[in-house]
């Protein structure tokens, strides 16, 4: 290559620096979301009669629900080979059961959590405070207006900004005013939580009856949350679809920055691990041990990322769907949970199971943790904001 055409390329890459603006540094590792094209569910891929349980993660990684009150208002929820150019996958949210009769503390709504000290370059509640600009592509059934609320954790600060949604996929972008400083802390350099993105789908008039915070961040009053408005629970034909989310900081919009998907995976790990039996692995190994004594076993499992915090276990259906394989026999495990699990720093690399049977087992001896012939069989681990 020659050195015209580097000095060319180098020129190329600082206009776009210069259109990016300053503040949103390098084009490389710009947006704060994880998993913004929808690529990664560990999960599952599709879920239904969702809404009766609050504050869950049926599908996509790092997406859940909220809901409040009371509503009968139930949907589907997936990763749908859907989106527009360039995007492989959307999330999909399907409406299965109205709620025309909204009481006033109803709501629901989509949130993406962003973990504090990934949030430290938007400076807020200090002199300086940047702006941040959120991006993304939505399409429905037909033309609705929702909300997309940004919230800071440490303050109880908010902002939302009304957009439309049409039968076409179309790229909404938002920029949200800096919160210089007002007064309240920054958002700490920690693991808790920092902004959190809330897509506002459906509520009664204990969050729309004010008038829309939508100029400035204030301290939240909830009444101001949601104006404006449409239901997502209106009718049995409403969707919802999402795909190519991004924050950035400052007031433009680049274009979405993909990852590979083993880069999405790994990120997603810090809040969620699981690993799978799958269909025809009904003795999956999940991690090699010893037995301390006849009936109990202690299992050291891998992390493929260091986690966020103390994780807490999740399995699948009871103990005795897990079992220990050593010296060629198989006993089915009656109790397990994870080893030390009030020490934060014993999770940066593997963690420990620690596992009770009735009976086989011989102290010292080796042996490996399965899932006992069962194909459905999964263990999880969870550190989500």
């Amino acid at each position: 290559m020659s050195l015209a055409r580097d000095i060319a390329d180098l020129g190329a890459v600082t206009s776009r620096l210069d259109t990016v603006g300053a503040s949103s540094g390098a084009l490389s590792n710009r947006n704060l979301i994880i998993n913004g094209a929808m690529q990664v569910a560990q999960r599952a891929t599709t879920a239904t009669g969702v809404g009766d349980t609050n504050a869950v993660y049926p599908t996509l990684d790092r997406y859940r629900y909220i809901i409040g009150g009371s509503s009968t208002g139930r949907f589907t929820m997936s990763q749908e080979a859907d989106g527009p150019v360039g995007f492989a996958n959307s999330l999909k949210m399907a409406c299965t059961t109205a709620d025309t009769s909204i009481a006033a503390d109803e709501r629901m709504f989509l949130q993406h959590k962003i973990e504090a000290q990934d949030c430290q370059a938007i400076g807020k509640g200090e002199t300086g405070a940047k702006p941040i600009t959120v991006s993304f592509y939505v399409k429905a059934d037909s033309a609705k207006t929702y909300g997309l609320e940004v919230f800071e954790s440490n303050s109880s600060r908010q902002c939302t900004k009304l957009f439309n949604v049409t039968t076409d996929w179309t790229r909404v972008v938002l920029t949200f005013p800096a919160d210089v400083d007002d007064g309240s802390s920054p958002i700490p350099d920690t693991t808790a939580e920092g902004i959190v993105l809330q897509w506002q789908l459906h509520a009664g008039s204990n969050f729309t009856s004010g008038t829309l915070n939508s100029s400035a961040f204030a301290d939240n009053v909830n009444a101001n949350r949601a104006g404006g408005i449409d239901s997502f629970y209106s009718s049995t034909s409403n969707t919802f679809f999402i795909t190519g989310v991004q924050v950035e900081v400052g007031e433009t919009a680049t274009d979405f920055e993909h990852r590979s998907y083993g880069d999405e995976l790994a990120r997603c790990q810090r809040y969620y691990s699981r690993e799978d039996a799958g269909s025809g692995a009904a003795y999956k190994r999940y991690g090699v041990g010893s037995w301390n004594s006849a009936t109990h076993f202690e299992c050291s499992v891998p992390l493929s990322t260091p986690m966020r915090i103390t994780p807490t276990l999740e399995t699948t259906g009871t103990a005795s769907n897990y079992a220990i394989y050593s010296a060629n026999a198989i006993d089915a495990v009656t109790s397990l949970n994870l080893i030390n699990d009030s020490d934060a720093g014993t999770y940066n690399r593997m963690v420990g199971i620690i596992m009770s049977t009735s009976s086989g087992g011989v102290a010292g001896e080796g042996g490996t943790l399965l899932a006992n012939n069962d194909d459905d069989n999964f263990l999880a681990l969870d550190a989500e904001l």
